[in-house]
């Protein structure tokens, strides 16, 4: 149930404005133009490298498994979510125009929280993926068969939609502050807030329960189910079962604390003095770093990829010279 928000003066909730005004970085002119060319670069990179997972997965028979189904779900994800802020940074960073549309706002709020959820989750499903691999090895297949692979990517996608219906809802039900000026460089929810010039109490405890939901029990679950693999691990006799089973994991917990802890810091509370100063450049980490680091962390790291990959490039080249 929605709540009717306290009307700040001279401001009504039917009355939308016609832009935001994106500070960004705009402090820091010289820091922009750098980023500008950085960002670009980071760009191209997510592309290419999440581009090349999901060609991998689809391409190669021996990584037709369930943990690169949902390693290429996870890499569609950060394609999309890269293509929902990157631009709009870029755009801003490039000129001396710093505005979205009121439009473009809702629907880049409402796709940022919607992917940013759904990883939430899936991050989730991939740890109990690895748990499963690793504790029950000889009943993997059996249990993670393609129906409940489908299934669980299903519950991943349609959780993060209704996250974002309500949390998107709600936030555009605040009476904006007549400046409309967004110290951030995308319209996220808890730069929102922080625009807001009427009681956002509500908000920020239904925000604060959504990043308990998503941030801190989704890593409650992953620290168990990783808790059992360590436990799983150490019974490994082999030397080289066992290092496939650490390379695999640990790629995925270090894709955990960086994608949760960076979240956490800015959703848990949106309006304390550490989210207020540095939530821009901790929303900048989530949004371009971590979706760099994802491909670099589960391709170099992992010894199966690289060796598809390189299967790949010496077939492509093969049927280049014939």
């Amino acid at each position: 149930m929605i709540t009717t928000m306290p009307k700040a003066k001279g401001i009504t909730n039917t009355s939308f404005p016609e832009e935001f005004i994106l500070i960004g970085f705009s402090q820091w002119p010289q820091l922009e133009k750098v980023l500008f060319w950085v960002v670009s670069l980071f760009y191209v990179m997510i592309i290419f490298g999440n581009l090349i997972i999901i060609l991998l997965s689809c391409v190669e028979p021996r990584l037709y498994t369930p943990m690169y189904f949902f390693l290429s779900n996870l890499s569609f994800l950060e394609l999309c979510f890269t293509t929902t802020t990157l631009p709009q940074m870029l755009s801003n960073l490039w000129g001396p125009k710093k505005t979205i549309t009121y439009t473009g706002c809702v629907i880049q709020l409402f796709v940022f929280v919607y992917l940013g959820a759904t990883e939430c989750i899936l991050l989730v499903v991939m740890a109990f993926d690895r748990y499963v691999a690793v504790c029950q090895p000889l009943r993997y297949t059996i249990i993670m068969n393609p129906p409940l692979c489908w299934k669980l990517a299903f519950i991943a996608w349609l959780s993060g939609l209704m996250e974002s219906l309500i949390q998107s809802t709600i936030t555009l039900q605040l009476p904006f502050c007549s400046h409309h000026q967004v110290d951030d460089f995308l319209c996220e929810v808890p730069a929102l807030i922080r625009l807001a010039c009427g009681d956002t109490s509500f908000n920020e405890l239904q925000i604060t329960i959504a990043a308990v939901l998503l941030t801190i029990l989704p890593v409650g679950l992953i620290l168990t189910s990783y808790g059992y693999i360590a436990q799983a691990v150490g019974k490994i006799k082999s030397e080289e079962g066992r290092q496939k089973a650490v390379a695999t994991c640990s790629s995925h917990l270090l894709v955990v604390f960086m994608f949760y802890g960076t979240v956490a810091m800015v959703y848990t509370d949106p309006k304390n003095n550490f989210a207020s100063e540095h939530g821009k450049f901790i929303t900048f980490f989530y949004t371009v770093l971590t979706p760099l680091l994802n491909p670099l962390i589960y391709t170099l790291r992992n010894k199966e990829v690289t060796e598809a990959l390189q299967r790949l490039l010496k077939k492509r080249m093969r049927q280049r010279r014939n």
